[in-house]
């Protein structure tokens, strides 16, 4: 079966909102026979070119007048602007009626707020940008508005959160099209994760950047991810700087947005995660090599910040095995 994939362009849309999830349903067909393949179209909301937020220019394939068919999911692309853009009565009429002939329907970023704007969003389970949830709420007050969540589904609606989580949410919805080799290969061939489960506070502390690396609080980050198991309670962390409990909290809170308890948590998860994605180690084993005393602490604080149990979460990426960008390409 072909599967009708259309994705609605606002002006000023993130580019990457839009090419992202094209390009994984793009390189699905790759690996899918003709009559299994992704027929893809980008609708306009106006009847000219798009200007992305980068600049970019994009000519959508059609005006949204001149949709006839109905698609398997059509999804509505987000940008910087789209919290505040007000949609014209026709075109929401139209969204409420494509979406009903939809199969599937939904949103990248904050493109839930034209959903919410054509009323197709009350009541229903939605997730968005992390930045955009509070307004999200506030504008449709109906909706169960998710903001710790990369994608979620509600029925036979799904929304991603910002950005790069539409591939997430593409590459979650060629899995179930396709099968988990289709969406692994896929992944394989853009270089990212096959799926990122449960929430946008899932992105590693790795990744996050240090502050001046010179600085008390880059020095107590920096022995917190060599030290994993040691005591990193306040106390221990502001012993190190000479610091009271008190102060330390003020200066780490001020300076990185998070407590330094938070912090630890956070570093241990995301240890744990790639010990969970790399291996068959025993849970017990996991959870004391970083610091998080039992297989059952450790299955709290996974359901607690990321949505999902370790068991879940290893179920999840353990069809891929770790490897070395090197050693997928052979490079």
């Amino acid at each position: 079966m072909v599967h009708h994939v259309g994705i609605v362009a606002p002006q000023d849309s993130q580019a990457l909102d839009i090419f992202g999830p094209l390009d994984v349903f793009a390189e699905a067909n790759r690996f899918l026979l003709p009559d299994a393949q992704y027929h893809l179209t980008v609708i306009g909301m106006e009847p000219h070119s798009i200007r992305c937020s980068n600049g970019a220019l994009l000519r959508p394939h059609c005006h949204y007048m001149d949709v006839k068919d109905a698609f398997s999911l059509l999804l509505v692309a987000g940008g910087p602007s789209i919290p505040g853009l007000e949609v014209s009565r026709a075109f929401a009429l139209w969204l409420g009626q494509a979406s009903a002939r939809a199969q599937r329907f939904g949103s990248i970023c904050n493109g839930a707020f034209i959903l919410a704007r054509a009323g197709l969003l009350a009541g229903r389970m939605v997730t968005t940008h992390w930045n955009d949830a509070d307004a999200l709420a506030e504008l449709c007050p109906d909706a169960k508005v998710q903001p710790d969540r990369l994608y979620i589904s509600d029925g036979n609606l799904y929304t991603s959160a910002g950005v790069t989580a539409g591939i997430d949410l593409a590459l979650f919805l060629v899995a179930r099209d396709q099968g988990q080799d289709v969406a692994l290969n896929v992944a394989k061939r853009l270089v990212v994760y096959t799926q990122r489960s449960g929430g946008q506070s899932q992105f590693s502390p790795y990744l996050m950047p240090f502050i001046d690396s010179d600085s008390p609080v880059a020095q107590v980050q920096e022995y917190v991810l060599s030290n994993l198991t040691a005591d990193l309670r306040v106390k221990a962390l502001a012993d190190m700087l000479g610091m009271s409990p008190r102060n330390f909290s003020r200066v780490f809170s001020r300076e990185t947005r998070m407590s330094p308890a938070e912090f630890v948590e956070m570093v241990r998860v995301d240890a744990a995660r790639g010990l969970l994605e790399c291996g068959r180690l025993p849970l017990k084993t996991i959870a004391a090599e970083c610091g998080l005393r039992d297989a059952q602490l450790m299955r709290s604080v996974f359901l607690r910040r990321l949505g999902v149990s370790p068991r879940q979460y290893r179920a999840n990426f353990g069809s891929m095995e770790r490897q070395s960008i090197e050693e997928r390409w052979n490079i």
